[in-house]
């Protein structure tokens, strides 16, 4: 059986990615996660005294299991957004350092910006890309606390870990359940790293919906047409925005 989880003061999940669930929960579809106007945060802050437990947990990530990894960074997430509604709703931008805090440790943005520059790699210079990375890590962070602003306490099933130990990539499926609505299927890509053996996460597919591969499309068409840095500037425009209750 799928094991249950309440995004509450005690448990909750992720990516939702939401994080991961990237992330999301809006009408009846992947909508709920409006993928290309979210946008993301800069480097990881010195921690409060709030977040002083968040780090505490963080050692305790087993990050050499992608679905423990997956589930724990989920419910230390959520923790926080339980927490700290007062003050998010008081500064919806404090859901940037919360994800920039309990989520982008878990990210392979790198990875995942690579991916994006995908075929137009040989048109770049290594100055430009080396630009490009901490813009589109900004514009994630973002597009991750703009989707959290959805969280209201819905019900993620986690499907059952399967074994990995052959494995470079694996999904960590599972179901956002909302009352009156369809249920939204969501998977974590995670990845291996060949060098530290450690999992992190890259991509979150919503109903079927890739969010990096959305953004490959999207973006590398413009890469093509005006160039990268054209691009990282549009990205670091949307990655600036305030985070704002709809």
């Amino acid at each position: 059986m799928e094991e249950k989880l309440m995004f509450s003061h005690k448990k909750s999940c992720l990516l939702a990615s939401a994080i991961f669930a990237s992330t999301l929960l809006t009408t009846n579809s992947v909508a709920a996660f409006d993928f290309h106007d979210a946008a993301v945060a800069s480097q990881a802050t010195i921690y409060n005294a709030a977040a002083d437990g968040g780090s505490e947990q963080r050692s305790e990530v087993n990050t050499k299991d992608p679905y423990a990894m997956i589930r724990a960074v989920a419910d230390m997430t959520f923790k926080r957004f339980a927490n700290e509604q007062n003050q998010i709703r008081q500064t919806p931008n404090l859901l940037k350092t919360i994800v920039r805090e309990e989520l982008l440790p878990y990210i392979n943005y790198k990875y995942a910006a690579f991916k994006v520059i995908g075929s137009n790699f040989r048109q770049t210079t290594k100055s430009e890309r080396a630009e490009f990375v901490p813009v589109f890590r900004d514009y994630l962070i973002t597009s991750y606390a703009q989707v959290f602003t959805l969280y209201d306490q819905q019900e993620v099933k986690f499907a059952p870990a399967k074994d990995f130990s052959d494995e470079r990539v694996v999904a960590v499926k599972t179901t956002v359940v909302e009352p009156g609505r369809e249920p939204i299927d969501i998977s974590f890509r995670v990845r291996k790293s060949k060098n530290t053996n450690e999992w992190k996460a890259y991509d979150m597919v919503a109903e079927g919906v890739s969010l990096l591969d959305s953004k490959q499309a999207e973006l590398g068409s413009l890469i093509r047409q005006k160039g990268l840095p054209h691009v990282t500037a549009m990205l670091k425009e949307k990655a600036d925005k305030d985070i704002v209750f709809k």
